[in-house]
């Protein structure tokens, strides 16, 4: 063979993390089409982890049994499952307003990418203490409301932009810089976070983030070669961007990130002993950290993470 199976940015080993993927990597609709996806994500990504996690992937006691980590987690992921599910929902106008055959292949596999995320976070809840049958209450009654706070007012945005308004690059703009680009550095600290207490969980954050990483470079790379076409759509595309972020600003984004913190904190006080050495990221351990300081971390991925991305759309005046 002359090459890999699969692209590297798409195999479990070598695929970067999801912040070093999307600052670095350049990735575009026609290079990552139906095709593309075909081979990268079954045979590459998913290959052996249907459900996220390879099968001998467990979950300590501490995580499965009622407690600081239990909530911490189970808050987490259904929150996680549901804003995957709206996502997967928006992006079916993407799919329908896409202007050729590339964009439409590549928003048609990201909706699936979507789809897969929100069941693979539904489907860990069982294995933290929650019964299948109870399942869609349970995940109502743990994040039903930051739901209603967050999540609700972010996709009427999207929804006004791509339902009512049928603005396909608008609604990449969107997608790209004011919804995945702020949540993925927190899915990063998820994966590094729970990779000692719940190796399923964080397997399953890792998956989706190589997906998130190919979801960025490509609508990044969509926003950009059409701005480069049409210089006169900047100042609209800069107006939704810094009304977008005006949005984030007054939602309680950060008071649920901070709660989910506090009781991960409260759980690593108690089962610290557990992690030993292992550190979050180069030169710090994990049971070093604080929530304060992983909330910063988180905070500071995202910041660097969004520069780079505006700047590479040349939309850095949104900053």
């Amino acid at each position: 063979m002359s090459g890999p199976a699969h692209p590297p940015e798409a195999d479990w080993e070598s695929a970067p993390s999801l912040v070093d993927g999307a600052m670095n990597l350049e990735l575009t609709a026609a290079s990552c089409n139906l095709q593309y996806w075909l081979r990268a994500v079954p045979q590459g990504t998913l290959r052996g982890r249907v459900l996220g996690h390879a099968e001998d992937a467990g979950t300590l006691d501490v995580v499965r049994r009622p407690g600081p980590f239990n909530d911490a987690l189970t808050q987490e992921l259904a929150f996680r499952s549901m804003a995957e599910e709206k996502a997967t929902r928006a992006i079916s106008y993407l799919v329908a307003l896409a202007p050729d055959n590339d964009c439409m292949e590549f928003y048609a596999t990201q909706l699936m990418d979507e789809a897969r995320h929100a069941m693979v976070f539904r489907s860990h809840l069982p294995a933290l203490g929650i019964a299948p049958h109870e399942l869609e209450q349970e995940v109502e009654r743990l994040a039903g409301a930051d739901r209603d706070r967050v999540l609700v007012p972010l996709e009427e945005l999207g929804l006004r932009v791509l339902r009512d308004e049928g603005d396909f690059i608008g609604g990449v703009v969107v997608l790209t810089v004011l919804v995945e680009g702020v949540l993925a550095p927190a899915a990063e600290l998820s994966e590094r976070k729970w990779r000692v207490f719940d190796p399923a969980a964080s397997e399953i954050e890792r998956g989706a983030g190589i997906d998130e990483i190919r979801h960025l470079t490509v609508g990044s790379s969509i926003a950009r070669e059409y701005l480069l076409k049409h210089p006169e759509e900047k100042p609209r595309i800069l107006a939704l961007v810094r009304d977008g972020m005006r949005l984030w600003a007054e939602l309680p984004s950060a008071e649920l990130v901070h709660r989910r913190e506090v009781l991960f904190q409260q759980g690593l006080e108690e089962h610290g002993a557990l992690a030993g050495d292992y550190e979050v990221w180069p030169g710090r351990r994990l049971v070093d950290t604080t929530a304060e300081e992983r909330e910063r971390t988180a905070h500071e991925w995202a910041g660097r993470m969004q520069r780079a991305r505006l700047a590479y759309m040349g939309l850095e005046e949104a900053l």
